[in-house]
């Protein structure tokens, strides 16, 4: 199965070629990602590789490092991604902790071979749940223990994954300690086969992030660039995808024109940065007045209707100068993208009715009263709907302001996952890089 699995990639591959050729989003990092990586220096430490796929994982995995800093000094840290985006962001906001940011190998094992033998790890952290089959086998057969970490694993996943029972249970064999996010996680991967002994639950690491001080200097260059304020209170649209830009629009035309206070504004950040110049014109051919981060600095950005947010990495840093987060990804069945960000500053979120991807934790905030969920929705009834959610919030402080308490409320009380993370991790590895 090992050997057909490398055949199914090099098929996939071959036919993505020209995709990884002639498209940056693809073709960034080709080299390293066959696992000619770049040089760094370890001077004999223990090495921990630390994989976050894209944006959403390495923003989750920053208190993680931290704590992995502190508790375990003599590690030399290097960090992997799948994405260009989460290379970026990466670059970013581990520059002072990691040896080493670089691209996750395909998924050959002498692709992985060739980048094992230039790290060298000790230990591996995968967050989420990548199970990518060579890579695990071959990391823990060269002798690194190998974490998942943060893990989650859907329905959708362990169907897939239950239709080859028994290379799951070779593949999980390899994995040296599985901390997932919740019970059910847990119970799936448990019946993937994996060894209860390996398997715990710590909780979500994301409730644990916070806006460090990078970021908060960021919101005030953004305050200042563009004049946010309360008194036209910001509609942000986070990690969108299409056509939600489209009804995103219509509806910010229908909310200026039923709001009985200053007309809100409203900044759009497409999930991917290859469909910015989509948006743009999408933006353009709505007639608003508009301006986007990219562009010089202009006296008119700061009365532009609509901002658009064609950056990598800032997002973050907007939430704090929102009143209303509109949590993309959820009007189409995509799966939502998280709103633990936006509750992390305290502001009222609204999301579509497709959160798949973070069912459980959607759950806990309409439990708790903590966000709005738009229904079901055929696409033409979409705008009109997402209309009156916005104009019932700004039109309704006092509303407004207790779904933002009841966010930041669920954050606090499920924080602590960080911490159980390493109490486990200690449990096999100790301070000064043993066994």
């Amino acid at each position: 199965m090992f050997f057909l699995y490398s055949i199914l990639l090099t098929v996939g591959f071959v036919v993505l070629l020209p995709r990884f050729l002639f498209r940056r989003k693809y073709a960034a990092g080709l080299r390293q990602r066959f696992g000619k990586l770049p040089a760094f220096e370890a001077d004999g430490r223990p090495v921990l590789w630390l994989h976050c796929v894209s944006v959403g994982e390495t923003n989750a995995a920053r208190p993680l490092v931290k704590e992995l800093k502190e508790n375990f000094p003599d590690y030399v840290l290097v960090v992997s991604t799948t994405t260009l985006t989460g290379q970026t962001l990466a670059k970013k906001v581990f520059a002072d902790d990691a040896a080493l940011v670089f691209y996750f190998p395909f998924d050959w094992k002498f692709t992985v071979r060739r980048a094992l033998r230039h790290i060298k790890p000790h230990v591996v952290v995968l967050m989420e749940t990548e199970l990518w089959f060579n890579f695990i086998r071959e990391a823990n057969k060269s002798g690194a223990k190998v974490f998942i970490v943060n893990g989650r694993l859907s329905e959708k996943s362990v169907r897939r994954y239950g239709l080859i029972p028994k290379t799951m249970r070779r593949v999980l064999h390899h994995v040296d300690l599985a901390l997932m996010q919740t019970s059910a996680d847990m119970k799936r991967l448990l019946g993937l086969g994996s060894r209860g002994t390996k398997v715990r639950v710590t909780g979500n690491v994301k409730f644990d992030q916070t806006f460090d001080e990078t970021e908060s200097d960021l919101t005030k260059e953004l305050r200042t660039r563009f004049d946010f304020s309360t008194d036209a209170p910001l509609i942000v649209a986070a990690s969108t995808h299409a056509p939600e830009e489209k009804w995103i629009l219509q509806a910010f035309g229908e909310t200026r024109k039923n709001s009985k206070t200053n007309p809100p504004r409203l900044l759009i950040a497409p999930r991917h940065p290859e469909r910015f110049a989509e948006v743009e014109e999408l933006i353009k051919a709505n007639g608003f007045d508009w301006a986007k981060r990219s562009a010089e600095t202009s006296e008119s950005d700061k009365n532009a209707a609509v901002i658009l947010l064609d950056s990598i990495g800032e997002l973050r840093a907007v939430y704090p100068l929102s009143e209303i987060v509109f949590v993309g990804g959820s009007l189409i069945p995509h799966g939502g993208q998280s709103v633990l960000e936006p509750a992390i500053a305290e502001k009222a979120v609204v999301t579509g009715f497709y959160t798949a991807n973070f069912n459980e934790i959607v759950k806990e905030f309409l439990a708790q009263n903590a966000l709005v969920q738009l229904p079901k929705l055929a696409a033409k009834d979409v705008p009109a709907k997402l209309a009156a959610a916005l104009s019932d919030l700004l039109n309704d402080a006092e509303k407004r302001g207790k779904l933002a308490k009841n966010a930041f409320a669920v954050m606090k009380r499920n924080r602590g996952a960080t911490a159980k993370t390493i109490e486990y991790i200690k449990t096999i590895l100790l301070p000064d890089g043993k066994i």
